[in-house]
């Protein structure tokens, strides 16, 4: 594989558009920037999007502009638009492409939402914010929802708006960033507060 190919593989695209929840993926982003995992962004289109927050995104490419063999993992944050209307639908078909191809997608908040409409939740285990708001979508996989902070089935992370370090925990230990002890320090420091893990992390 050539240097720029395996680059290729070690990026990883974060989706961006209008009303993003800015909170839900910035633990992931800076630790894979961190460790050798560059974050690009693809909107819609690539003109500029405000999160929810109000900042201003350029995204770096378009999704059309984007295939799974170019990516490491697609995540997906959570927004208002998922559930008001069906104009993000195309990252849900973008999310299918590439779980097809065996990239891993990562979805948050309200994208478990848009996922799960696309019928990618049927067969998996998952979670999100609560059980009846994936209800509410008349999706199919209800039998499959996970009470818990964050679920990994089949190169799709799932998890809720509220666990914005276990959505990253899962993303760094699916691209082998951090792994078992260290993993279990990484978490310890960022969802708890343990200031004794970081020690274990200073080698990292």
């Amino acid at each position: 594989m050539s240097d720029q190919s395996s680059q290729s593989r070690r990026t990883v695209h974060l989706a961006v558009y209008d009303t993003l929840a800015d909170w839900e993926t910035g633990h992931a982003t800076a630790h894979l920037a961190r460790h050798g995992h560059p974050v690009r962004t693809v909107g819609l289109t690539t003109a500029p999007v405000t999160t929810m927050g109000g900042l201003r995104v350029q995204p770096d490419l378009a999704l059309d502009d984007l295939g799974p063999e170019d990516s490491a993992l697609l995540i997906l944050p959570g927004a208002s638009a998922w559930d008001e209307g069906d104009g993000l639908a195309p990252f849900a078909s973008a999310a299918r492409s590439f779980l097809d191809a065996g990239t891993p997608v990562a979805a948050i908040c309200g994208a478990t939402a848009g996922l799960a409409r696309a019928g990618l939740l049927d067969d998996r285990d998952h979670t999100s914010a609560v059980s009846f708001y994936l209800a509410a979508t008349g999706y199919s996989g209800a039998g499959r929802y996970r009470e818990a902070d964050a679920v990994t089935d089949r190169g799709l992370i799932t998890a809720g708006p509220t666990e914005p370090v276990a959505f990253a925990r899962e993303i760094l230990a699916l691209l082998g960033v951090y792994e078992g002890e260290k993993l279990d320090a990484w978490y310890r420091l960022f969802h708890d507060s343990d200031a004794t893990a970081f020690a274990v992390l200073e080698d990292a």
